[in-house]
């Protein structure tokens, strides 16, 4: 890169990128894409591994129907048309991870084509066009670390071999890193809830590799581009594509060409590196696979499959906006995993302010949930409690100072919010009389506010407000508070 900074808005004045992504997606199937071994990540190397996997000679593959099924339901999902008949294909190549030699893929006849997902962008609403969806199984794993004897050799666990896999081809729709970004993260978020993998990224259930080239602004021609592999975060792959338009920027303007090259990205430094010319790239000498039959998914098996597709983000964030009164960013926090939104419903149904609720959910829940670092799988405070205390809240038997106060009992001690509320049962102080001798003893206390608020300055009325609930201790109902003291000090 040059010394001299370049930004990508300059870039973006010139020139116009070209992005398209391939992810892969492992299947959340127990057992392999052609045998029975399991798909347990984390097992002992070598482990979970049969001569099919293996590639041992004469063994024959047999097709997992889970992972059809789950194929069809991510292909529906991502508004693909699902091929009745899809070709299986072997993808020849030689690689230490790749015991048969070959990968089986689809190749000219995939499972499914012409999807699209709706993206937002600063410009407005998006549609980014998916090419082809289609099945295949996975590769075993290259370690290059953790050998006892020698930190020059590698060694090969073939435990993922074999394991389901959908591939999802973008079209080159994609003009910025940040709309990559934005793809992925919804991708991501459709696949987690049709429940067909749990993308992972650090254990490799999700991976994606990204090609990049840029253009001269009004040119429809594409430039030369550039695959950028294993990269482990969306993050990362945000930073490594704003990396190469820029490289690729510098390289035009310098007067040279981009190379079509695989580069890797290296996350430390922030750049990308050269791994091999795509000239050099093997042929894959594509041809149907002669032990397997063609897949066939007849209007009957799609109908049954498609039946149990749950109802996607994007129509629940709408739905939930008109059911439940909840604003665009209520809905929109609220549905980022189905979970979350299964038990954002199921406490929503039982509260008197759905409203409230979600507010609770956002103001109170989800922030100490990230500071202790848990899921809302892991929360101590179940839906059914949030939705209690909302009601406790809207009745106006606890303030608000109050039920954050046993939130932070319930994360302390691990309990739910019933059990806190039945021990502690704080109660709100209503009683007028009561509330009207903390408020005396605080107005005489501070005359010097006193003098402010009668000389126009009604703002004054917040301090004492604060006065009276810290005398207290949280207990006083702020609206009737709030309503005594502006009868005191106008009187």
């Amino acid at each position: 890169m040059a010394t001299t900074p370049i930004t990508l808005a300059t870039v973006l004045e010139k020139y116009e990128p070209v992005i398209g992504l391939e992810v892969h997606v492992q299947l959340l199937t127990a057992t392999k894409a052609f045998c029975g071994c399991s798909t347990q990540f984390g097992a002992p190397p070598n482990t979970n591994v049969c001569p099919v996997c293996l590639g041992m000679p004469g063994a024959l593959p047999v097709l997992n129907r889970k992972a059809v099924e789950f194929a069809v339901l991510a292909a529906t999902a991502l508004n693909c048309q699902v091929r009745e008949r899809s070709i299986f294909a072997r993808k020849n190549y030689f690689y230490p991870d790749l015991p048969k030699g070959y990968q089986i893929s689809q190749f000219d006849k995939p499972l499914a084509e012409h999807g699209y997902i709706d993206i937002k962008t600063a410009a407005g609403p998006k549609k980014i066009g998916i090419t082809r969806l289609h099945m295949e199984d996975d590769a075993g794993k290259s370690l290059h670390d953790g050998l006892p004897d020698s930190a020059d050799k590698s060694s090969v666990d073939l435990n993922r071999s074999g394991t389901p896999l959908i591939e999802i081809v973008s079209e080159p729709d994609i003009r910025s890193a940040d709309e990559a970004y934005e793809y992925l993260t919804n991708l991501k978020e459709i696949i987690l809830y049709t429940g067909v993998s749990d993308c992972n990224m650090e254990e490799g259930s999700l991976r994606c590799d990204a090609n990049v080239s840029i253009r001269p602004k009004g040119q429809e021609q594409f430039g030369t581009k550039a695959e950028v592999k294993n990269v482990n975060s969306f993050r990362f792959i945000k930073q490594a594509l704003d990396y190469e338009i820029l490289r690729q920027f510098e390289v035009l303007e310098s007067g040279g060409q981009v190379k079509q090259e695989t580069r890797l990205y290296n996350s430390n430094e922030g750049r990308t590196y050269s791994m091999r010319s795509k000239e050099q790239a093997h042929d894959y000498r594509y041809f149907p696979e002669p032990d397997l039959l063609p897949l066939v998914v007849d209007t009957k098996w799609r109908d049954e499959i498609v039946s149990t597709l749950p109802e996607l983000p994007e129509a629940r964030r709408k739905r939930m906006i008109a059911e439940y009164g909840i604003t665009d960013g209520d809905a929109h926090t609220l549905t980022l995993t189905r979970t979350m939104a299964d038990q954002f419903e199921s406490a929503a149904k039982q509260a008197k302010n759905p409203k409230r609720v979600a507010n609770l959910v956002q103001g109170e829940l989800i922030g100490r949930l990230k500071a202790k670092g848990l899921e809302i799988e892991q929360s101590p405070i179940s839906m059914n409690g949030v939705a209690m205390s909302a009601d406790l809240v809207e009745a106006g038997t606890i303030s608000g100072k109050m039920l954050k106060d046993l939130y932070d009992l319930a994360f302390e001690r691990g309990e739910d919010f019933p059990a806190i509320y039945e021990k502690e049962k704080p109660q709100q102080i209503s009683d007028t009389g009561a509330l009207e001798k903390i408020i005396d003893e605080v107005i005489a206390a501070n005359p010097k506010q006193l003098e402010q608020y009668r000389a126009g300055k009604k703002t004054v009325i917040g301090f004492f407000v604060g006065q009276v609930m810290k005398a207290s201790k949280g207990a006083a109902n702020p609206a009737l508070v709030n309503e005594l003291l502006t009868k005191k000090l106008e009187g």
